[in-house]
């Protein structure tokens, strides 16, 4: 079976994005004519994803409400005859696609906000970690599919890689490949934003993951790490202990929009597509 669950962890609270995050998530924000979650939901979606699970904090409620049918709008948009405008809010998402809202009640780390959907995914099935705020372009097909092609064929944990600059590896989860010449790059080991100096890579895990359910029961169990949080990067440690897990380096282009740099960039980017359409 395909992967047909994604978590979406959007519970953070985007100071950097502040003031316009103190009314609005910063998921919301938007790049072009699309608030940032969309895109990554698009993603998910194109890779086959019916569930799509959104680990939420409590000034999150527009994520629900943007992904939810608003008929007081679509009756106005059809009384006034404005059918391109009509078919664009009927289809945010697609008919068949479920979604589902977790309430992370404490801000302890992204591998806390995993865990939150541990009721939702099994151990004996693989699912998808989507961290919104990396936007990727992906090509020829979408970040996520690429993962899962990747998983399918090796039938194990993938993880999105890219290579940074050596200045930027204490930013990152970043790799020990045990075949870097070789792809998929097979995982050795992972460490959360190591100094410069104890990097064993400069192979940093972006926000793309294709994860066995086991990790639920590992993130139980986890203890605060880097940052004092808990973190995903010791949990996959952990799991890579006993299953074997693999990298894939993306094809397509990567916008950091946690950070303003990398927001007004992918609207460079997805602006000039705009207007070439």
């Amino acid at each position: 079976m395909s992967i047909q669950k994604a978590v979406f962890p959007v519970a953070g609270m985007g100071t950097r994005f502040l003031p316009a995050t103190k009314a609005i998530p910063k998921e919301m924000l938007t790049v072009v004519d699309r608030p940032i979650i969309d895109y990554a939901v698009r993603e998910a979606v194109e890779a086959g994803c019916e569930t799509l699970i959104f680990v939420t904090g409590r000034t999150k409620n527009a994520i629900a409400d943007y992904f939810d049918r608003n008929p007081d709008l679509e009756n106005e948009l059809e009384a006034k005859q404005k059918a391109e405008a009509l078919e664009i809010v009927r289809n945010i998402i697609p008919s068949h696609v479920q979604c589902i809202y977790v309430r992370q009640s404490e801000a302890l780390g992204l591998g806390h906000a995993v865990h939150c959907a541990a009721p939702l995914i099994t151990p004996d099935e693989h699912f998808a970690v989507m961290l919104p705020d990396d936007l990727i372009d992906g090509y020829p097909v979408g970040a996520l599919k690429q993962l899962i092609q990747a998983h399918e064929r090796e039938r194990c944990s993938v993880l999105a890689l890219e290579q940074v600059a050596w200045e930027d590896v204490h930013k990152y989860g970043v790799i020990k490949p045990a075949n870097s010449d070789l792809m998929p790059i097979q995982i050795e080991s992972i460490v959360e934003k190591p100094a410069r100096a104890d990097a064993p890579s400069n192979w940093s895990v972006v926000g793309r993951y294709v994860l066995s359910g086991k990790i639920m029961d590992i993130l139980k169990d986890v203890q605060r790490g880097t940052g004092g949080e808990i973190q995903l990067t010791d949990g996959i440690s952990q799991l890579l202990q006993t299953e074997k897990m693999i990298g894939v380096p993306l094809s397509g282009k990567r916008f950091d929009c946690g950070n303003k740099v990398g927001f007004l960039e992918a609207n460079l980017h997805f602006g000039l597509r705009f207007l070439n359409r």
